[in-house]
């Protein structure tokens, strides 16, 4: 499929999901049909590496994909059959999932020497794609009432109430049945983690108390803000905001449109995390070349020199795609003026046969040959949430979910409108 830099701006968006998506169909593990967690191989984690977070972001994709007609429905249903079927016989930890699984055998793939058993967050995003499948596919066709019966013992059986450690008020990121809780690594706010205590919160068989949000996320010192950093305050977060994914991960179900609790209005936040950012990339305070108004967007990323959380804190010259594009709800113009610049004067060093390489560097000539699941992802499903609302619209039509953002003390829009799924 091919369009024009002077294409309009539907048809600009619909080559970008569109060929994005294909990282997640074409390219899914072979066996589990899981996504892999980047397009090369890495040396610690071999070629059957498949991620759960990410995963959760290329089934949101698949549910897009659904949507607008590029997969059949059937193809999809038989798709997620085939990762539902996977995840009930693969390893898990309390019914909470590795950040890694090999995608042929099911068994965890350490991400490093004692991260080697359950990770909330990813499965917080693994579920997040899993509950918006569930709603999505409502048909009384066999297939359909199997997947969504299948999703449901995996959402009933995973017990995020283990990891706040005998009811300590904060959930623990990791549990290793090798090493315990010696990560010892506290969920606190504020970063991409705020989705892992909603949907510990929503948990039907499994939840938390609200104590853990209120008296361990956010009583961070890392949570409030409250500063201003180029003429914009910011209510939340580190200095100057973080990483664009702080504004992205959480909340690709999780719809910030008027969603407030006691301690911000996370539309807000999310906003003005995005002018902080861009603002930066526009005075360009380091020098670095190709940095302007049509050319912005600093998260973590690959770099010339590795992975890393680029921010204007820690700004090394590297520009994502995925910062700007899957921020487009929030600053639209803004970032259909960087899809532009990327579709035209840049295209031929960034655009590839699965959507946009994962990062560049002007200042240092270059530009990445990979892509990330966990980038590639949120291009997809941001996109269609400002199309269209979709993803935000099946997650908010959770009861589980309405349950455990009322459990947290949040008002939505969404909490005033009937949920979807029958009892």
């Amino acid at each position: 499929m091919t369009v024009s830099h002077s294409a309009s701006d539907e048809a600009l968006l619909d080559l970008v999901q569109r060929q994005t998506f294909r990282c997640f169909w074409d390219l899914a593990h072979p066996v589990s049909g899981l996504v892999r967690d980047r397009s090369d191989v890495h040396p610690l984690y071999g070629p059957d590496a498949v991620t759960t977070g990410g995963s959760g972001f290329g089934i949101m994709s698949i549910v897009t994909a659904c949507s607008r007609g590029w997969i059949g429905r059937s193809e999809a249903v038989e798709r997620l059959g085939l990762v539902v079927h996977f995840l009930e016989r693969a390893e898990s930890y309390h019914g909470i999932f590795p950040h890694f699984l090999d995608g042929r055998t099911g068994r965890t793939i350490p991400f490093s020497r004692k991260d080697d058993g359950g990770d909330i967050v990813e499965t917080a995003f693994l579920f997040v794609g899993l509950l918006c499948a569930r709603q999505y596919f409502r048909s009384d066709a066999p297939a359909e009432r199997d997947l969504r019966g299948r999703i449901d013992r995996l959402w009933r059986e995973a017990k995020w109430n283990w990891h706040t450690r005998d009811g300590r008020h904060v959930l623990y990121w990791h549990w290793s049945p090798r090493h315990g809780w010696d990560m010892d690594m506290e969920i606190l706010g504020w970063n991409e983690c705020l989705i892992a205590y909603v949907m510990a919160a929503s948990s039907p068989t499994h939840d938390i108390d609200a104590a853990a949000y209120h008296r361990g996320w956010a009583e961070s010192r890392r949570f409030r803000n409250d500063r201003r950093y180029y003429g914009i305050d910011l209510p939340l977060g580190p200095d100057f905001g973080g990483p664009l994914f702080f504004a992205h991960y959480s909340f690709l179900g999780l719809d910030p449109r008027g969603l407030r609790d006691a301690y911000a209005d996370y539309w807000q936040q999310n906003v003005r995390h995005t002018q902080i950012n861009r603002a930066h990339c526009i005075a360009n305070p380091n020098g670095h070349a190709g940095y302007g108004a049509d050319c912005w967007g600093l998260t973590s990323s690959d770099g010339p020199d590795g992975y890393a959380a680029h921010a204007p804190d820690n700004d090394t010259g590297v520009i994502a795609p995925t910062a700007a594009l899957s921020s487009l709800p929030y600053m639209p113009a803004e970032s259909l003026r960087v899809l532009r610049h990327l579709m035209g004067p840049m295209r031929e060093r960034v655009w590839r046969e699965h959507g946009f390489v994962d990062a560049f560097c002007e200042t240092r000539d270059w530009y990445a040959d990979t892509w990330l699941s966990i980038d590639q992802g949120p291009i997809v499903v941001m996109i269609e949430n400002y199309r269209s609302g979709l993803l935000w619209d099946l997650f908010m039509s959770c009861p589980e979910v309405h349950v455990g953002l009322g459990r947290l003390g949040f008002a939505s829009p969404h909490l005033a409108r009937p949920n979807t799924l029958e009892a």
